[in-house]
């Protein structure tokens, strides 16, 4: 291995980390926020709405991310609407990842038993309060696996970004090897870097859904009313 190309190529690497890191976080919380607005949409079965979401989790889920990354980057130019590259990035990963996260929110809101629901409504709770308080913490954590699976996946699909112009670790490296010819030095340091970004992430989901069955969230009978 030529120490000297990595040394070389280190700071192009990190500088493509951190680019990577920044689209795929702010990607998943979008993801997040709309999962969680269609899972409310699909399981309350709001009229019109429902069938609108519907239809956005299959196109979603069913065209690859490199296609919607084309229409994003190359085809909303044609009506007047363009977008930089990173903007693109951002909302295919948003367009992307609501729907997997949609349907681990619908799990999670489904295990939830219609007991617990009306025990809050007797106390005195407003349909908000019983959503916030009682179900969308129990939902949450039943679907925490779903969400942890979700997560590494879309920053794993973050590889297709260098399709729309985008500087990010996997431009970076094909970039090495189209300079240098150093396919080996170029595809470890792109394994390197992804170890570095995703094995912390997966142990801290890990951490967490220890901890949430050690207190009791997720337990089937309790999530049942029994």
């Amino acid at each position: 291995m030529d120490w000297s190309i990595v040394e070389q190529y280190l700071p192009l690497y990190q500088k493509a980390f951190f680019l990577t890191l920044h689209i795929a976080v702010w990607g998943i919380l979008g993801s997040f926020l709309l999962g969680l607005i269609v899972s409310i949409i699909r399981h309350y079965r709001i009229p019109v709405l429902a069938q609108v979401a519907t239809a956005y989790i299959e196109l979603s889920r069913n065209t690859p991310l490199l296609i919607q990354l084309f229409f994003l980057y190359f085809g909303l130019p044609r009506v007047g609407i363009v977008l930089s590259s990173e903007v693109c990035a951002t909302l295919g990963l948003v367009f992307l990842g609501g729907s997997y996260m949609a349907e681990s929110f619908r799990s999670g809101l489904e295990a939830v038993s219609q007991t617990q629901q009306e025990i809050g409504f007797a106390i005195g709770l407003t349909p908000v309060q019983v959503f916030r308080y009682v179900v969308l913490p129990q939902a949450t954590a039943v679907a925490l696996p779903s969400f942890s699976a979700n997560v590494i996946f879309l920053i794993k699909e973050t590889s297709v970004f260098s399709a729309v112009a985008l500087a990010d670790l996997m431009y970076v490296a094909k970039d090495l090897i189209g300079l240098y010819y150093e396919t080996d030095i170029a595809l470890a340091m792109l394994v390197v870097a992804y170890l570095i970004m995703l094995l912390p992430i997966s142990l801290v989901f890990s951490w967490i859904e220890r901890r949430l069955r050690h207190a009791g969230f997720g337990n089937p009978s309790t999530l049942s009313g029994k």
